[in-house]
């Protein structure tokens, strides 16, 4: 592997961790008269700005406005461990419906600074339309042929932003897909070409009979470091 991809590759995907709330509230007010308060839907928003959004949750959420965002009822507390096991994360899952669940992971324990957010469900999207769920046909027609790492390993099937259309999201966002269920015991050969921790062309045949979609995205919002 280029030694210049891999610097910047692994520098962004020390950000991937081994990973394993609905309408906003008005404070009481005497009302002497007549008058309408507008209820404001931020969790209809499932925008995907890489760097800076996912929806309303941006670079300085804090628990306490996921809290007002989404509900106290659909947040879960849990700490999460570090790819291939080094440390642990404090996180809050989300829990919405029609595809809009997701997981704030945070700097530390008091939850008030995001480090990115990940598990999104499929109705977050970037303005390009990549979602999870997006195959690989669709992605190559918006970041144009790339490069990725091979399946069937930690950082498996990420992709290499900085070889595509879209390097200037290097760093904000990362982007892994995967096989279709029992891709790897229907085509075992095709399966094994494309797997371990070399890098591969999006446009390598064997990639074609796999069900290859995007399977993750992580959203980061602020560095780790």
């Amino acid at each position: 592997m280029n030694s210049s991809i891999k610097g910047i590759a692994i520098a962004t995907l020390a950000l991937l961790l081994n990973y394993s709330a609905n309408s906003a509230f008005a404070l009481p007010q005497k009302i002497n008269h007549p008058i309408t308060v507008a209820k404001s839907q931020p969790s209809k928003d499932t925008l995907i700005i890489p760097g800076e959004r996912v929806g309303p949750i941006t670079r300085t959420t804090t628990k306490q406005d996921l809290v007002k965002l989404f509900g106290a009822s659909h947040l879960v507390d849990k700490t999460i461990s570090g790819a291939e096991g080094i440390g642990s994360f404090a996180a809050t899952q989300v829990n919405l419906n029609q595809g809009r669940s997701l997981l704030v992971v945070w700097s530390d324990n008091t939850r008030t600074k995001p480090l990115d957010v990940r598990n999104l469900g499929w109705a977050w999207k970037t303005r390009e339309g990549i979602g999870v769920g997006t195959p690989l046909s669709e992605l190559r027609k918006k970041l144009g042929n790339f490069k990725l790492y091979g399946l069937g390993w930690d950082y498996g099937g990420t992709i290499l932003l900085d070889s595509s259309k879209l390097s200037h999201y290097q760093g904000k966002i990362i982007f892994r897909v995967d096989a279709a269920p029992n891709a790897s015991e229907k085509y075992p050969n095709d399966y094994q070409a494309v797997s371990g921790d070399g890098t591969f062309s999006s446009s390598d045949r064997h990639w074609k009979p796999l069900g290859i979609r995007l399977a993750e995205i992580i959203v980061v919002l602020n560095s780790s470091e």
